[in-house]
This record gives structure tokens, C-alpha cells and sequence, in this order.
């Protein structure tokens, strides 16, 4: 019984090593430079070991060749990294056709399966031209009222105490700052996540924005075993919980629908690209489109899962940078005090703030050294060919392309000395100099991210009116320099983002 156990299990081990290594001689046949894969694990042996963070993980990938795509593994899914800025250009834009999609990695029947960036061909152009509407300027300029009205509440919450100024928790402040823009500005709902930090929607953001090791351990196994977890339908997410926004967003829809109640909210908004608002004449507005309660509310869910931590990681690095570099924070701080003069007690605009050059671009450069998003990618759908003096290869349809948005922003080809912190390689004298296709912290193309205005929008507020009031120091917690905690796919300081804050009025 022992001897037949062993067998077996040796057998079953044979398989599996057959099985994780069936895939590791693609870019070989393909004549496509690459790094030897191990089992299971691919080429992604430091960051499952937790040597390094994803971050780095990405840009070490990137600089380890010199060719225009170079090969990688994924764990056991080949992927062609693009290096290349004319040739992402080629891919992102004039072959989009091609290149048309994400790769579809979790597809367990949920909302993230519904949400536009997980759509893929007409559907996603559907959902798409539905929601474009949602992010204008003009939308955004509506939108900025409730933005601004969190913001100027975070800074009462703030000033009132001073006993948390010291060793100050940057990041928990911005989170719930986030949380509360996303509440008001999308969902509809008015909280106060710093009166009360337990709200309903407060914990549940962290509840699904926070994975944890078995909803990472879920993401390996639709890497690995995609079929499998597809045929018995694995949730990432606990029903209850998505459940949660279904209630949310369509009690709003009907209670506003039938009390004929507007508000400058995206779920007005989506409201209207559905058509449910009534015109003067009582006649329903025009739509393109019919969608299911499930899909508009997976929008709003991706809103909520894209938005509560990727822009409060943004924002928690503008500051550790200003804080850092203090000559850049005080030269902030002089265009912020001037813009405030000028509004001579008037409420900040959706205008005023655009027109902040500098504020631009310390938020660009933040953008640059430190991207929410590390890597993105495409799936090919229709046969590609590319040659240049180093490569000949086809794309074929179901290949899976990487592009590592940090390792070209990390690049000093494109950008001299990159780890510095340098807010004046976004002025109007040097921008222009910046190689297209080289930055781009949001993707590029048509499937670029649809959100980026009102992340920025948001980012940009809570900065303005956080250095009007207060400079901030470096405390005995701070991380100067930089050191990322490893094994993680977000962006995170190893410590935490600590600081101290000094109110202008006490220095005068």
C-alpha cells in the first residue's frame, strides 16, 4: 500500500512538472529572447518570494533586455513584453484592431466580469460610448462641486485635531478622503469617514479593495487553472458584498426615477445614459443601448475597486515626494497661496484648479516615478507580424502581450536621472521633449483609463487645499528613501506613508 502511494504520488508529480513546463519552449521556437522559466512559477520567482515588490519586479523584466519584445512568463502563461515605444504605439493604437482586448484572467460570473475594462470586442465598445458621456469636461465640472465640498469637510476634520499632527498616517486620511469623494461624487450617499471611521461604506471598500491570501490564491488558480475554476464558477468575491452595491446603486436609481430628484452624481448620470430620466415633454431620453441592472452596477463596482486605493496611492506619493523635496512643496505652496488670494474668499473652481501649471505637474511627475498601475496588457485577436533587425515574429490570436508602464517610466533613455523627483520635466519648456508613448500612467489608446480625469481632479483638490493650511515634515517614521514592501501587487511603502504636519498659522 505504502509502495503503490508512492508511485502514485510520483506519477502525479511527473504530470504536474509536465504540465506547469509544457509552455516554457514558446518563445524559443518564436526565436524571442527570454529568461529560463521555473515550474509553476515562471519568470516571477523574486516577487513570489517576496524579494522584491511588483514595481520592481516589473522594471527588473524590462531591463534585462534590449530588443524592441522579449519573452516572458507569466507563471506558466507566456507573455510578449513590449519595450518599444513606436511599437506600442503600433499595437495600442494604429493595430487596435488586433489588440483589441484584456486578458480575461478571472472570469467567475460577477460583477468585475460585467465592468468595461473586463469586456471584451462590441460589448466593450458598447459599454464604452455609454460611458464616455459620464467623464467630460462638462461632467467633470459638474462633478467638482461634490469633490470640493469633501475635500474642504476632510481639512475641518484635520484642523480641529492637532493632536494627530505628529507621525501623521498620510495614507488612512487619503483613503477615507477617497472613500467619501466616491460615495458622494459616484454612488450618491453622503458619509463622513472621519466622524464616523466604521460607516458601512467605509468598511466595506476595505473589505473588497483589501484581498486577501485566499482571494490571491484564487487569482493563481484562474492563472493556472483557469477552466477549472470557470467550470465550478469560484467567486473572488463574497456574494453578500457585491450584493451590497446591487442594493445601493438601484434603490438610488428608483427613488430618484420616481421623486424626479437630480444631482450632479454619476448615478444621475448613468441615469440618464440609460435613459430613465424624463424630459419636459415626459418622454424618456434617447439611449443606444439597453443594459441589465447587473452591468451598470458592475460599472460603478469597478469605479469603487479602481478608485478607493490606486488614487489614494497617487496621492500618498505626491506627499511623500513634496516632503521629500521640499523645494518642490514650497514651490507649490506659492502657486496654491497665490490662486488663494486671488479667489479673495471665493469657492475654489473646477477652472482655477485646471489652470494650476505647477500643480500638474508635480501630479505628473508623482505619476511618472511612482504609477498606480505597474504593468497593463493586451490579448491578441487577430494574427500580428512584426520584424525589425533583432526580432521576426507573428502574434498570434490568444498570445498574451505585457506591457511594463513603469520600466518605460523608469527608463533614463527617456528620462535622465528617472529616480529623481523632478516636477519641472512636465513644464511647458520640457514637455514637449517627452518621447510619445513612453508615459503613460493611465494605458494609451482607445482602452485607456476612463476615470483618469476625476482621479486627478480629486488628487488635485485635496492637495491644493492640504498645502494651503499645512507643510509637511518628515517624521522618525517617514521613508527617505523609498522602500517598497515586497510580494504585493499594490504600490505600498514598506513603513507606511508617515509624516508630520506643521499649520502655516503656527509658523507665522
Amino acid at each position: 500500500m505504502i509502495l503503490e502511494s508512492i508511485v502514485l504520488f510520483g506519477l502525479l508529480a511527473i504530470l504536474l512538472y509536465k504540465w506547469s513546463t509544457s509552455t516554457f519552449e514558446f518563445f524559443e521556437k518564436r526565436n524571442v529572447p527570454y529568461n529560463k522559466p521555473l515550474p509553476l512559477i515562471g519568470n516571477q520567482k523574486d516577487f513570489i518570494f517576496r524579494k522584491v515588490s511588483m514595481f520592481e519586479n516589473v522594471i527588473n523584466h524590462y531591463n534585462q533586455f534590449d530588443t524592441s519584445i522579449f519573452g516572458l512568463f507569466d507563471l506558466r502563461s507566456p507573455a510578449y513584453g513590449i519595450r518599444d515605444p513606436e511599437l506600442l504605439k503600433q499595437i495600442t493604437i494604429k493595430e487596435f484592431d488586433h489588440f483589441v482586448n484584456h486578458r480575461s484572467a478571472i472570469k467567475d460570473g460577477g460583477l468585475l466580469d460585467k465592468a468595461v475594462n473586463n469586456l471584451r470586442d462590441q460589448k466593450w465598445k458598447d459599454m464604452r460610448s455609454t460611458l464616455s458621456p459620464v467623464f467630460t469636461g462638462s461632467k467633470m465640472r459638474q462633478i467638482f462641486g461634490l469633490i470640493n465640498e469633501v475635500a474642504r469637510e476632510s481639512m475641518e476634520y484635520l484642523k480641529k485635531n492637532k493632536e494627530t499632527h505628529t507621525d501623521f498616517n498620510i495614507k488612512d486620511y487619503f483613503t477615507r478622503f477617497t472613500n467619501d469623494v466616491i460615495a458622494s461624487a459616484v454612488f450618491g450617499i453622503k458619509v463622513n469617514s472621519y466622524k464616523d471611521e466604521t460607516n458601512e461604506f467605509y468598511v466595506m471598500g476595505k473589505r473588497v479593495t483589501n484581498l486577501t491570501i485566499w482571494q490571491n490564491f484564487i487569482f493563481f488558480l484562474y492563472a493556472n487553472l483557469k477552466y477549472v475554476m470557470r467550470l465550478f464558477k469560484v467567486q473572488l468575491f463574497d456574494k453578500k458584498d457585491t450584493d451590497y452595491f446591487l442594493y445601493l446603486v438601484m434603490n438610488a436609481m428608483r427613488y430618484r426615477q420616481k421623486n424626479k430628484i437630480f444631482r450632479p452624481d454619476m448615478v444621475n448620470m448613468m441615469m440618464e445614459a440609460r435613459g430613465l430620466f424624463v424630459n419636459e415633454n415626459d418622454k424618456k431620453t434617447s439611449q443606444n443601448k439597453e443594459w441589465s441592472d447587473d452591468e451598470i452596477v458592475a460599472q460603478f463596482f469597478v469605479f469603487f475597486f479602481a478608485g478607493f486605493e490606486p488614487t489614494s496611492i497617487l496621492m500618498s506619493f505626491a506627499v511623500h515626494e513634496l516632503m521629500a523635496n521640499p523645494d518642490c512643496q514650497e514651490k507649490l505652496r506659492e502657486e496654491i497661496l497665490e490662486v488663494k488670494a486671488n479667489l479673495d474668499g471665493k469657492p475654489l473652481t473646477y477652472e482655477v484648479l485646471q489652470g494650476m501649471k505647477y500643480m500638474d505637474m508635480v501630479v505628473s511627475e508623482t505619476l511618472r516615478r511612482w504609477p498606480p498601475a505597474v504593468v497593463t496588457d493586451r490579448e491578441c485577436n487577430k494574427d500580428f507580424h512584426y520584424k525589425d533587425e533583432k526580432i521576426d515574429v507573428t502574434i498570434k490570436a490568444g498570445d498574451y502581450i505585457w506591457i511594463p508602464i513603469a520600466g518605460y517610466h523608469l527608463d533614463e533613455k527617456y528620462f535622465p536621472d528617472p529616480l529623481k523627483f523632478d516636477p519641472e520635466r512636465f513644464s511647458d519648456e520640457n514637455k514637449g521633449n517627452i518621447q510619445p508613448f513612453t508615459y503613460f500612467p493611465f494605458g494609451t489608446g482607445p482602452r485607456i483609463c476612463i476615470a483618469s480625469r476625476f482621479a486627478l481632479l480629486e488628487t488635485k483638490a485635496i492637495l491644493f487645499y492640504l498645502l494651503s493650511e499645512f507643510e509637511l515634515k518628515p517624521s522618525c517614521k517617514s521613508s527617505i528613501p523609498m522602500e517598497l514592501k515586497t510580494g504585493v501587487i499594490n504600490l505600498a511603502p514598506k513603513v507606511g506613508f508617515w509624516m508630520n504636519l506643521v499649520e502655516l498659522s503656527d509658523k507665522n
